[in-house]
């Protein structure tokens, strides 16, 4: 095959004719460019062409990158283009993909216009009819599927009729996949199964499945952590060749041999983290200038480059991957733990590489000099947050070195100022916290709660921010493209609603668009019932940030520039960042493919949501299993959300979320008003409204749904 730089102008056409024509095909499923190579019949020698032919059809908006960097044809121009999500009922709804920062309304779907959609597909839809009042949805139809969300799930087998089946775990389908013969690869009735989609049901077809592992037993130990690990399609398993590249980095490893890099091995540094950390990728030191009163912030972090270098095996799985995922009692790293919890992890007493971001701060917190190094630390101690925070509460020195206590009290003077700055520039403070579970001796889980965001995590949270902005300042200075962290600013219409709901909850709020406004209802609110409410709201009014090149800023931040690298353990756009630092360092420049950053940003994006959902899922199982041994249990709750068909509780005393359903609400005849997220009765007047505390009893829990219902207790 002829093809760029070597052949006829004619050649180039032809394969470019059957790359379109390939990625256009009804049964072309999205694949990455080696895969569509081989389909091709693309030679060894001709490959790095044709790699380049990609890349140019690609600038020119011809074809794309869809997830896990796989091709695709770009949607026809003016078609409508969203993520399906199916609905308990069997329709669903299309959410448009922003267009110009805008995104329109959800298009309700109806069950025998859906083709085979699943939730999570990447589809088209054609509008069919547009609402007749503002409150309602338009309606479509799905015409073409582009890219699927996965053909891989994970349910409980069971038989009937002499035939196997697979329920399904969550709301995906509405009935049950047919997988063949009984027993199939040793299934027996109530196994967690996972199979791969031959057919996907529609209104017409229950579907096709074929079993291609057993987990276990359903109930059992582990079992419910491999389902989510399979069905979210997480890698946990490195290959040969990654893991042989591992230990060659840990035989080549010399703490002792420094050469190139400064020593910052007598430098007072500290490390502070969960006490269940299993890697530990950033350090602190900070000194202050008695003559000046000027700070010098040293921010120093895992230099995992120095492990991984591009293009190995090892930065290819990093790549695939995306990010380490963090689920209960267990993680499953980005990077082998003979690297990502030894090598370049910062443990104490241990000789570690670092790259070093030192920032200079005036008393009145400008920067004067910001440098950047490649060196190695020895950490001098390892905190947990919860230490540090009862050291700064107590102000005693507790048995600990002079200097490091001076240190800790010199990080939270600083780290508090940062904070009142960045809050002076209007940066918004959510207070999302997280789920954290608790466990016996035996690792069942015995209760819940939620993280605190005390001064210890907010201290580092200050270091982390400042040396990611500096970095990404410097880069921008230096007029290269680079992964940036973005988050761009919300529709006008998104805090319009916002604001109308505040003022709903009693909150005076004129200008929407003044993130002012917003600061000061999110500072109101912290603290109340409505909190929850309030908060989540605006997080849902805000767009969700992204890893990509482009220059948008960071909306909730405040800040125009902004990157990741402080976690290159955990996250791959942190090593991207740091390799690109490695270059400037020693050659003065660097440079990038900003086509290249872009698919990395967004594959990145996808395994970051990927494995926050993985995360969210799993303790969401593990909570309804241990609230399934409680119903009838009581607990106080603050309502979260309201619909037609009843509300949203989330108990005080342990982080869960129920449903009480309208019918269970059997006194009277209740009157869902939207505008004012309230249920209110017609005899009693009572009124159910967001933010109101109510007192309900655990009544059902479904563990295949992952549901949990609450009855109101009167």
């Amino acid at each position: 095959m002829q093809l760029p730089g070597k052949h006829k102008g004619n050649d180039l056409k032809d394969l470019t004719a059957k790359i379109l024509d390939a990625l256009s095909a009804k049964n072309y499923s999205p694949v990455k460019p080696k895969i569509l190579a081989k389909k091709l019949r693309i030679e060894t020698e001709q490959y790095s062409d044709f790699r380049k032919l990609i890349r140019s059809l690609v600038q020119d908006g011809r074809i794309e990158f869809g997830r896990n960097h796989a091709l695709r044809a770009v949607a026809p121009h003016g078609a409508i283009v969203g993520i399906y999500r199916r609905i308990s009922s069997g329709s669903g709804y299309v959410r448009p993909k922003a267009i110009d920062g805008k995104v329109g309304p959800e298009i309700f779907v109806r069950e025998d216009r859906a083709q085979d959609a699943a939730t999570g597909d990447e589809v088209i839809v054609k509008l069919l009819r547009k609402p007749n009042r503002p409150d309602q949805a338009p309606s479509g139809e799905i015409v073409r599927i582009i890219e699927r969300a996965t053909r891989q799930f994970v349910g409980t087998y069971f038989e009937r009729d002499g035939q196997g089946y697979v329920r399904v775990d969550g709301n995906v389908f509405a009935h049950s996949i047919f997988v063949g013969d009984p027993g199939a690869k040793g299934a027996k009735p109530d196994d967690k199964v996972v199979f791969e989609m031959l057919r996907f049901p529609s209104p017409d077809d229950r579907g096709e499945g074929v079993l291609t592992e057993i987990i276990g037993q359903r109930g059992q130990p582990g079992v419910d952590t491999l389902s989510i690990i399979r069905a979210f399609g997480i890698p946990d398993a490195f290959p040969a060749d990654v893991l042989a590249e591992a230990r060659d980095a840990a035989a080549a490893f010399d703490e002792n041999d420094l050469a190139g890099r400064e020593d910052y091995t007598n430098e007072t540094v500290i490390t502070i983290d969960p006490i269940n950390a299993r890697d530990h990728d950033d350090a602190i030191s900070l000194t202050r200038d008695k003559r000046t009163g000027n700070w010098l912030l040293g921010v120093h972090i895992a230099d995992v480059s120095h492990f991984v270098p591009a293009g190995s095996g090892l930065d290819r799985e990093a790549r695939r991957r995306g990010n380490s995922v963090y689920l209960p009692q267990r993680v499953v790293p980005m990077i082998p733990e003979l690297i990502s919890n030894g090598l370049a992890s910062l443990q104490e007493g241990k000789v570690r590489y670092v790259k070093t971001a030192w920032i200079e701060y005036t008393p009145q917190l400008q920067k004067t000099h910001v440098r950047f190094a490649e060196g190695a630390i020895c950490v001098a101690k390892r905190f947990y947050y919860e230490q540090v925070s009862e050291i700064l509460k107590a102000e005693k020195p507790q048995a600990l070195p002079q200097n490091i206590y001076d240190l800790l009290f010199q990080m939270r003077d600083l780290a508090m100022q940062l904070r009142a700055k960045r809050k002076k520039r209007g940066s918004l403070e959510l207070s999302m916290p997280e789920t954290e579970l608790e466990f016996d001796a035996a690792g069942r889980v015995t209760g819940a709660h939620f993280v605190v965001n005390d001064i210890s995590h907010q201290m580092i949270e200050e270091f982390m921010l400042a040396a990611n902005e500096a970095v990404a300042e410097h880069f921008d200075r230096q007029k290269v493209a680079f992964l940036r962290r973005i988050h761009p600013a919300p529709a006008p219409t998104k805090l319009a609603d916002f604001a109308a709901f505040a003022r709903i909850l009693g909150y005076k709020i004129s200008l929407e668009k003044d993130r002012f406004a917003l600061q000061k209802v999110l500072e109101a609110s912290t603290g109340k019932p409505e909190q929850h409410a309030v908060h989540f709201a605006l997080l849902r009014s805000l767009k969700q940030a992204i890893y990509s090149p482009e220059e948008e800023g960071h909306y909730a931040l405040a800040i125009q520039d902004y990157c990741h690298f402080t976690s290159p353990i955990r996250r791959y756009p942190d090593l991207t960042v740091h390799r690109m630092l490695s270059q400037w360092l020693r050659n003065g420049k660097c440079g990038s493919a900003p086509v290249e950053l872009t698919a990395v940003g967004e594959h990145c994006t996808h395994t970051e949501r990927r494995a926050e959902t993985a995360e969210r899922e799993l303790i969401k199982s593990r909570l309804l299993s241990y609230m399934s041994e409680r119903i009838g249990l009581e607990v106080h709750a603050v309502i979260t959300g309201v619909a037609d068909y009843g509300f949203f509780a989330q108990a005080v005393e342990m982080p869960v979320e129920g449903l009480v359903h309208i019918s269970s609400l059997v006194d009277d005849y209740f009157h869902f008003d939207e505008s004012s997220h309230t249920l209110q009765g017609r005899k009693t007047k009572q009124r159910f409204r967001l933010g109101d505390r109510v007192h309900v009893r655990v009544s059902r829990v479904d563990l295949a749904k992952r549901q949990l219902d609450f009855r109101l207790v009167h």
